[in-house]
């Protein structure tokens, strides 16, 4: 009989669907946006993280199409040996003004930015913090780094400070967290953080992922909107988020910038993004500075939306994002409330483990600047319906 090293999965697969974990693939057939087309049906779309509604911005759209005129599609290697595009050098320079920083390196996701970042910051005579309820990214960045790691509880800074106090050993030090968390929505602890990595001479690093272009008064994130831009020397963003596009960046100093276009693996190692996809960046930049409203208007629209749902009575985690994670329990219930929710045009997504921990499924409620104040109200109905 010929041996089979696969023969485990059906098995393992199984397994995932018994324990209600297992994912089915859709296909989208429409652009992103308030609407969409899934598996052939329309929904009202309320699991996009693209906030501002820029995505499917037809200025965006146009600067894509001039730019595949001028440089076509494929980058052809990393740009360490073919060279950044001209459209990814003024990203940078555009993004580094964003975050009042010295520079600025575009990497093609976030992910990469968060895995290669942390594996040149940090090695084996180091330790990271890290905040329990960190994005699968850093918390593989930390293990790329082959540093110590220890987490800390999420958004606990008693835990945090005794366990800086136990590690003056090691050489270097880091505190790593998202500033806004994708899950739960809630908001890290930013200016304590800050006092904390003074004190104990850490490196503080702030993932904004989730924040960039929707907090600030120029929208760069929770750390212009808490007043300690120049206080974290490693802030690290998405482009695939608010703002409407693909990639990965890096901002602060001149020098760490240098440091990670020669060592961040994940940098070198990639072929660069199409300058297309920069361009749209640079666009959806453009838009974020000149439509504040749209992010004043998300912000309004969650605040009532946190409302409404609380007085149903549904148990909805604190904060004050554009991210409303509606607390359920078990991957069954979660999942037996989206699929009713779809059933009524709406896509809700339910997260499950390993995206959050064992006990912690829920709806995340995601929200973007182009929700209608209709849609809004079809989503508060079926949710108030559910309840019954």
């Amino acid at each position: 009989m010929t041996f089979d090293p696969l023969a485990w999965l059906p098995e393992a697969l199984q397994q995932l669907e018994r324990d209600n974990l297992r994912r089915q693939p859709a296909i989208r057939g429409s652009a992103q946006g308030p609407k969409i087309v899934m598996d052939a049906g329309e929904r009202i779309n309320f699991g996009s993280n693209d906030y501002l509604g820029l995505s499917a911005d037809p200025r965006l759209a146009t600067a894509v199409a001039q730019s595949l005129k001028r440089f076509g599609w494929g980058s052809g290697a990393s740009p360490l040996i073919t060279g950044r595009s001209a459209p990814q050098a003024e990203l940078e320079r555009h993004l580094a003004a964003l975050k009042q920083t010295e520079a600025a390196l575009v990497f093609p996701s976030g992910f990469a930015a968060n895995a290669g970042t942390l594996g040149c910051l940090a090695g084996p005579d180091d330790v990271i913090l890290s905040d329990a309820k960190n994005h699968a990214s850093l918390i593989d960045g930390c293990r790329l780094s082959r540093a110590t790691v220890r987490v800390y509880r999420h958004l606990d800074v008693t835990d945090l400070r005794a366990q800086l106090t136990d590690c003056s050993s090691y050489r270097r030090r880091l505190i790593v967290t998202d500033s806004l968390f994708s899950m739960d929505g809630d908001m890290a602890p930013l200016p304590t953080l800050v006092e904390l990595a003074e004190q104990h001479e850490a490196l503080l690093v702030v993932d904004e992922a989730h924040a960039t272009g929707v907090f600030g008064t120029r929208g760069s994130g929770l750390c212009e909107m808490m007043r300690i831009e120049s206080l974290v020397p490693v802030r690290i963003g998405t482009l695939s988020k608010a703002i409407g596009s693909i990639g990965g960046f890096v901002a602060g100093s001149k020098l760490l910038i240098d440091w990670l276009f020669n060592r961040a693996r994940s940098y070198v190692f990639s072929t660069a993004l199409p300058a297309a996809c920069h361009a749209a960046s640079l666009t959806a930049l453009k838009i974020i500075r000149d439509e504040p409203q749209r992010r004043a208007l998300l912000l309004e629209t969650q605040r009532r939306l946190r409302e409404e749902l609380s007085g149903q009575g549904w148990q909805i985690v604190p904060g004050d994002s554009q991210i409303i994670p509606v607390r359920i329990g078990e991957p069954a219930a979660t999942m037996r409330l989206a699929q009713m929710l779809s059933e009524r045009g709406l896509l809700v997504p339910g997260i499950r483990p390993p995206t959050v921990p064992a006990g912690e499924s829920l709806l995340r409620i995601s929200l973007c600047a182009t929700h209608s104040q209709q849609q809004i109200e079809r989503l508060v109905a079926a949710m108030k319906d559910a309840r019954k």
